[in-house]
């Protein structure tokens, strides 16, 4: 049986690696969860003179620091003074320098968005006229690059040692107390101790590079770990850390004291264990409510606790899994887990799913807001894949309290034997020490250390034999088809767990769709419907657009300067619907005046950097209304067409 356990756990150990690899590296940098939906000057937009600052709007609240906003002119030099605040609301502004001379300037920002996940652009807007410039206006992903993937990794193993650490000790001390003095087992709870522990400090350490440079040598830099101190998420990671300090001492007295006690005495003092252990698995969920989703968006004063709750349950039932498969496996002959201790966490695991699916319920609710955010955002394709993970374990699930019910048949048979078998052991030592010792007393001639080497001699034949008869009653308890079906039924749900805590990981990490899709209606409200112009004649077009494909929604805004007939200037700016630079494969404009039976002029405009294209010389024969085509390819069979009307001259 042994040889069968190895291959079992090496497949299940590999399964681990290779999903939290999949999703990590799919998951990519972190999605912000603050989205840029206004900006003054806006993007693209030419201006008669130079403002006094820029003012950048975000969905929800966010961090700055003295870097979070800058403006570069055209050589790459800063002009604000790198003092930005919140001057009302979700609005923040950075104070330009006087005097700034005509040109295209670059808005760069890095902020981090109230639910700790960082978030970066940037974006254009010219004084005068448009100009070259040696800015990008591309900046890195916020979260991303090696230090990005390592944080994603800390925050899934961090949720793994949760789990297996309360839900474990939860199956030992409501499912099954014998499991106390079970090796495994205790390995198990430490275990998860001692992942989430080390991953909190992992996090940590990541958290100010994470939000900020990016670089792995910044990991170790004090003066960002005493800036993460400051915030709500070192707060978080540091109170996690002590309460972890009150769990090692449960762990110390659960498989100490409590395990040595008699089951009388255990009563009072499983009361509480049981108490003291709620406070503290309810205070590491805290850890993670009161910084992450449920602390901001709208009603956080029940957001928070549901995120609790959600988290415990997710824990009773996935952790007691795991304890579950790890005693069915290698509990030894003497302490197997009893039908009754199965049929208890069955029970355990009910109530737990019920409260993950009304939890669940208004999460999504309060996430989502939609129907249409269901597939039309990452977060609900997302979600759309943990309900059917969760659905798919539910039907294992039902699937292994057929075992037990069928186990429980079984158990008391299989009890009487053992009992008989340890009889029949007892019975046979004390037989074979009773001999010896007729023989010792016997024998008038032989030493007394003859004597006592026989009584050894018979000692240690009668424990080989136990030790044969308690391996025999192993084979016959692992060769029970009704355990060995269970065996295989958890192992199946511990497969599926382990890829539902790789989805669940991702979604904490991914904007919601109700952000995402308000960040988009704020977006298209402040452009205007129609063409717009500035004093110097400049025309500013907003186009969504939807290729149809993955990830292939947008707003595509051409620039054109001075919108008169004759050479203009074009620049066309692809971003998604956050607001974010959006590369896309190919863009194309033409021009069509339908009075006057001209075009489509088409014009294809040379990529300059990330989602900006530019084109000089754009020749427009007459003045007119002119319908203005733009073409976007997001993929090598996926585009759409999206045109507007403007008046031009």
């Amino acid at each position: 049986m042994r040889q069968t356990i190895a291959p079992r756990v090496r497949m299940f150990v590999l399964l681990l690696l290779a999903v939290t690899g999949a999703l990590l590296a799919a998951a990519g940098p972190a999605s912000a969860h603050a989205a840029l939906t206004g900006s003054d000057p806006a993007q693209g937009v030419v201006v008669d003179k130079a403002p006094t600052q820029v003012t950048l709007t975000f969905s929800e609240t966010v961090s700055l620091n003295d870097d979070s906003l800058r403006v570069l002119d055209p050589k790459g030099t800063r002009v604000d003074d790198g003092r930005p605040g919140n001057v009302s609301g979700t609005s923040y502004a950075v104070r330009l320098h006087s005097g700034l001379p005509d040109g295209t300037y670059t808005v760069t920002y890095q902020v981090v968005s109230a639910d700790s996940h960082p978030v970066a652009g940037a974006y254009t807007f010219s004084i005068g006229a448009p100009s070259e410039t040696s800015v990008s206006a591309s900046t890195r992903e916020a979260g991303g690059g090696v230090v990005g993937w390592l944080y994603g990794f800390g925050r899934y193993t961090s949720y793994a040692g949760f789990i297996v650490l309360t839900g474990a000790a939860a199956f030992v001390l409501a499912c099954w107390q014998r499991g106390t003095g079970v090796r495994a087992v205790q390995r198990l709870v430490v275990s998860g101790w001692v992942t989430i522990t080390a991953a909190t400090l992992f996090l940590l350490l990541l958290r100010g590079s994470y939000t900020s440079s990016g670089k792995v040598g910044d990991v170790f830099d004090l003066e960002l770990l005493g800036q993460v101190l400051q915030t709500k998420t070192g707060a978080a990671l540091v109170s996690r850390l002590m309460l972890l300090a009150a769990a090692a001492l449960f762990i110390a007295v659960l498989f100490g004291a409590y395990d040595k006690r008699e089951a009388e005495e255990k009563r009072d003092l499983t009361f509480g264990l049981a108490i003291g252990g709620t406070v503290v698995a309810t205070g590491l969920a805290a850890s993670w409510a009161m910084a992450e989703h449920a602390s901001t968006g709208i009603q956080p004063g029940l957001a928070m606790p549901v995120d609790i709750l959600h988290l415990l349950a997710a824990a009773g039932w996935l952790g007691g899994l795991t304890a579950l498969l790890v005693a069915l496996y290698r509990a030894p002959a003497d302490r197997p887990v009893e039908a009754a201790a199965v049929h208890r966490f069955s029970q355990v695991a009910f109530g737990s799913v019920v409260a993950l699916i009304a939890t669940g319920v208004y999460q999504s609710w309060r996430q989502l807001g939609s129907w249409s955010a269901f597939t039309d955002t990452r977060y609900g394709q997302l979600l759309l894949a943990k309900i059917a993970l969760v659905a798919l374990l539910v039907g294992i699930a039902w699937i292994s309290r057929r075992w037990t019910a069928r186990l429980a048949d079984t158990t008391t048979k299989a009890t009487a034997t053992a009992k008989g078998a340890a009889a029949r052991s007892g019975a046979a030592k004390k037989q074979h020490v009773a001999a010896a010792s007729a023989g010792a007393a016997g024998s008038d001639k032989a030493p007394a250390d003859n004597g006592k080497q026989d009584t050894q001699r018979a000692a240690q034949l009668a424990r080989q034999r136990a030790a044969v008869e308690s391996a025999r009653q192993k084979r016959l308890r692992d060769g029970d088809p009704n355990r060995f079906g269970l065996r295989r039924s958890v192992l199946a749900e511990a497969g599926v767990a382990v890829v539902l805590l790789a989805v669940t990981t991702a979604l904490t990490s991914t904007e919601p769709g109700r952000t995402e899709q308000d960040a988009a209606k704020a977006a298209a409200a402040s452009s205007s419907s129609s063409a717009t112009g500035s004093a110097s004649g400049a025309l500013t077009l907003d186009m969504t657009f939807d290729t149809g494909g993955t990830d292939g929604k947008g707003v595509v805004s051409v620039d054109l300067n001075p919108a008169r007939a004759g050479a203009n200037e074009m620049h066309v700016y692809v971003t998604r619907p956050n607001g974010r630079a959006f590369d896309v494969p190919e863009v194309k404009v033409a021009f069509t005046l339908e009075a006057k039976d001209i075009g489509p002029l088409p014009v294809v405009p040379d990529h300059i950097t990330t989602g900006h294209w530019s084109a000089n010389g754009v020749q427009i024969p007459l003045a007119g209304e002119w319908k203005i085509a733009v073409t976007v390819r997001t993929s090598d069979v996926d585009q759409a067409t999206v045109s507007k009307n403007a008046q031009i001259g």
